[in-house]
């Protein structure tokens, strides 16, 4: 097991755990919250990670969390008293009701699962070639214009996709990445007594972040209308399929004896509501220190570029890729201590361009040629090149289009100013985006704080081009805003800071 400096202090105190499925391996991070403080401060005590066999078998998704618990020191786990998982937007399988396991092949439907492309029979071995056409149709169908369940990728493409392969059945049960791994490894098993439908039945729980790509109305935290008049349509059994939704952070259950002795837990943690990874990330960067106010924006310069902002409205656009997680105030409720707007809601609006980094490393860049390079460039003024700098064709953010062609040209043999060229055009991107927050209605209407996540936040000389950028926009309070690198950015910390909120 790790070393952890102070155990005699921290078995004083309470941990909470968190706990990030991503795309390539599982990340643990173990938290206290900080009460000498007057902030909202939380302090990682352990944080680890592991790689999957495969990262869409469920089976690889558990025994990477055992891996992990196992490695963390026994001080911690016992004391620990809420857990929270975080899994990748719109990750999902179904799943026997009583034995948890899959219906319909070995692996999950992951975020990246295309409807229209896809055929694997280790996914679903019901799955025929027309399913992806019928399942597209029942969406244009029903959903209205522009909804985020439109894209091919949706959960709830996903499981109209599997209905139009082979009718769902009466035991079968959704369940997204985080809440199979919550239910499955953490959560007290059924009980095997009492009578009707719920007898054996493991009680699935999802949560705003996860649901919302399903189709989920977040706003009036119901199932919508026109999801009920679909499932009735094509003869779904709604209530049956469908999970029950909290609050992410909010309790859904204790952890299983089984598990708690196993590993040492302690045996009245309690299992929190999840959230999707890019949300567990904001909450890693803009609530690690202190409670984020209205206006404060987090950027994530990876491979591909994506940005969020808490907004007081929710606003949705999927022709512009731009959507709205409903967010829970048990972390972050202090975001206005103004008497007016105590009850005003929260909202993290949201886009992901595929322009980023993953360019840099197209063009042949080295990490010691992109510090060089970047230690006297001139970020002060605009380049003359204007570029948009894609791997290859289609956009989804600030626009969606699937059409969207690559621009690197004039190709300038200037090194230096060629990379300035690519970075000013991801900064355009990531200023349009913001700007479009502002033209849909987000309130405020463009961050005071940008909050920068990612191996780009690393280049100093990129954020100042990028506040420069920024307070150059035409939108109302860019003037000031502020571009900082975030201290905290794994989701699994996000994660663990949601399983604390519980007891704060």
């Amino acid at each position: 097991m790790s070393a952890v400096q102070g155990l005699s202090v921290v078995c004083e105190k309470k941990c909470f755990i968190g706990f990030d499925l991503g795309t390539s391996g599982a990340r643990i991070s173990v938290i206290e919250k900080d009460d000498s403080s007057s902030n909202q401060v939380y302090k990682e005590l352990h944080s680890d990670a592991v790689l999957y066999k495969e990262y869409d078998d469920p089976t690889a998704w558990n025994e990477a969390i055992d891996k992990l618990l196992i490695e963390t020191p026994d001080e911690l786990l016992s004391t620990t008293k809420a857990i929270c998982v975080s899994g990748t937007s719109a990750s999902c399988l179904l799943v026997d009701k009583i034995s948890g396991k899959p219906t319909r092949g070995l692996k999950a439907k992951m975020y990246n699962y295309d409807i229209t492309q896809e055929t694997d029979v280790s996914i679903d071995k019901h799955i025929t070639p027309t399913a992806g056409i019928q399942a597209k149709e029942w969406i244009e169908k029903y959903a209205p214009k522009n909804h985020v369940t439109r894209g091919n990728t949706s959960a709830l493409s996903k499981l109209l996709h599997y209905h139009a392969s082979h009718p769902i059945q009466s035991n079968e049960k959704l369940a997204h990445q985080s809440e199979y791994v919550a239910n499955t490894f953490f959560l007290a098993e059924p009980k095997k007594c009492g009578a009707g439908l719920d007898k054996n039945t493991r009680h699935y729980v999802s949560d705003w972040h996860n649901i919302l790509k399903l189709g989920y109305d977040v706003q009036k935290l119901e199932y919508p209308s026109w999801m009920k008049e679909c499932f009735e349509d094509i003869g779904i059994n709604m209530n049956s399929v469908l999970p029950d939704v909290v609050a992410p952070g909010q309790e859904i259950g204790s952890i299983s004896k089984s598990v708690a002795e196993k590993y040492g837990i302690c045996k009245d943690a309690v299992i929190v509501g999840g959230t999707t990874d890019s949300n567990a990330a904001f909450i890693a960067a803009a609530a690690a220190n202190e409670m984020p106010k209205y206006g404060t924006a987090v950027t994530s310069l990876g491979s591909t570029l994506a940005i969020k902002m808490l907004s007081k409205t929710p606003v949705e656009d999927s022709a512009r890729g731009v959507y709205s997680h409903r967010f829970p105030d048990l972390c972050c409720g202090g975001s206005s201590t103004d008497d007016d707007e105590k009850d005003t809601d929260l909202w993290l609006v949201g886009g992901a361009s595929n322009v980023g980094c993953a360019i840099l490393r197209k063009e042949e860049f080295s990490n010691d040629e992109l510090v060089q390079l970047s230690k006297d460039m001139d970020v002060s003024s605009d380049s003359y090149l204007s570029y948009y700098p894609l791997l290859k064709k289609g956009e989804r953010f600030p626009i969606a289009d699937s059409e969207k062609m690559p621009c690197l040209e004039p190709k300038s043999e200037d090194r230096q100013e060629y990379l300035k060229g690519i970075l000013q055009g991801i900064a355009r991107v990531e200023v349009t985006g913001f700007e479009v927050f502002d033209e849909l209605g987000a309130v405020p209407s463009f961050p005071d704080v940008v909050m920068t996540a990612g191996g780009g936040s690393k280049n100093e000389k990129w954020s100042q081009m990028r506040e420069r950028m920024l307070r150059e926009s035409k939108s109302e309070g860019s003037n000031n805003v502020k571009v900082l690198r975030a201290e905290y950015a794994e989701a699994s910390f996000g994660a663990a800071i949601l399983a604390a909120s519980s007891f704060t």
